[in-house]
């Protein structure tokens, strides 16, 4: 089995230098990058599993390069941030972050989250199917994207690749918040379900749903969701 990678987004030497340590330890392989631009740069030539991506950077705006991280990139994205704000934690989430944590930390924290987060993708079959058809609709998990029947494409994050997915794989049966939390990772509690809350309402906005009569993912209240398409996956 790979080593997973994980890269680290800090202008803070000393923060830097924990994380390297705590995750090595663990048993991952790491880089850390000080600035915006030679974390980018270094995404041209490697791939990492994970993201750890601090928003007060010098060069460039945290918020927006989390955006093009979570658009174009298979990795997961975790925030590690002084802000401690809902609203910033809740706009981390919109913007495509799978997890938000707030400075400062324990390492171990990070690395158990961290542990979560590869926990799905480590354990499934490097067969698994990558495209799926449903309702007019194709999910493109390769290049993660979303195909009307127009042609036209609509990019979507990983963190929301991965509650469609889940979704895909077990249509019309009910999903509880306790078996999202068990198949997706995390630790349960307000940010958890406001986590899959924001990443629900962006894929029905991506869907073309109309939010107050979804057709495609629809809430029980008090037990969890249900994705009513005819699914049909290769």
């Amino acid at each position: 089995m790979t080593t997973p990678h994980i890269a680290i987004l800090d202008d803070e030497l000393e923060i830097r230098q924990v994380l390297i340590t705590a995750l090595q330890e663990a048993g991952f392989q790491t880089t850390a990058y000080a600035r915006a631009t030679e974390f980018e740069a270094a995404l041209r030539r490697i791939t990492p599993d994970v993201c750890l991506v601090d928003l007060g950077l010098p060069d460039r705006d945290g918020l927006a390069l989390v955006h093009r991280l979570a658009l174009e990139s298979g990795a997961a994205i975790i925030i590690i941030s002084g802000r401690a704000q809902v609203q910033d934690r809740v706009t981390g989430l919109e913007l495509g972050a799978d997890d938000y944590i707030i400075k400062p930390f324990d390492p171990a924290e990070v690395v158990a989250r961290i542990r979560a987060r590869l926990r799905k993708s480590t354990t499934a079959p490097e067969t698994e199917a990558k495209r799926a058809r449903f309702n007019g609709w194709v999910a493109d998990f390769n290049r993660y994207l979303l195909i009307d029947e127009a042609g036209q494409e609509t990019g979507f994050s990983h963190a929301e690749g991965e509650v469609l997915r889940l979704f895909l794989d077990s249509p019309k049966r009910l999903i509880s918040r306790a078996q999202m939390l068990d198949a997706l990772g995390g630790a349960a509690g307000e940010s958890f379900d406001r986590a899959m809350d924001v990443r629900i309402s962006r894929l029905r906005t991506k869907l073309r749903e109309d939010p107050r009569n979804p057709r495609l993912i629809k809430t029980i209240y008090g037990a969890g969701y249900i994705f009513l398409g005819d699914v049909h996956w290769g």
